[in-house]
C-alpha cells in the first residue's frame, strides 16, 4: 500500500515501504491509567506522500533518519484531523 491510499480508521494491518524523514524529540506523556508513557513523533515518507508515525516506548529508538523501512501490520488512525500510524501490539518495523 502506498501513504496516498491511507484513510483514517478504515485501514488495519497495513504494510509500507517507506523512509524516514524527520524525528521529533521524544517526549513523556501520562496514559489515561495514570501510566507513564514515552512518545516519540516520526515522519515517514514514499513517492506518494509523507504521513507521522507514532512510536511507543520501546519503539522509540528504533529508527533513524534516512533509514529505509517496512513497517507491517500497522494501523492508521485519525488524531486531531490528522493521518497517523501506529505499530500496535503485531506491528514491527523491518530494517532494510
Amino acid at each position: 500500500m502506498k501513504i496516498d491510499e491511507l484513510a483514517g480508521n478504515l485501514h488495519k494491518n497495513v504494510t509500507l515501504t517507506v523512509e524516514v524523514v524527520d524525528i521529533e524529540e521524544p517526549k513523556e506523556v501520562k496514559s489515561k491509567f495514570g501510566k507513564r508513557l514515552t512518545l516519540n513523533n516520526v515522519i515517514v515518507k514514499d513517492e506518494t506522500g509523507e504521513v507521522k508515525l507514532v512510536l511507543w516506548n520501546d519503539q522509540v529508538n528504533e529508527v533513524k533518519v534516512g533509514e529505509k523501512i517496512i513497517l507491517q501490520d500497522v494501523y492508521v488512525k485519525e488524531f486531531n484531523g490528522e493521518l497517523q500510524l501506529t505499530l500496535g501490539k503485531s506491528g514491527k518495523i523491518l530494517h532494510q
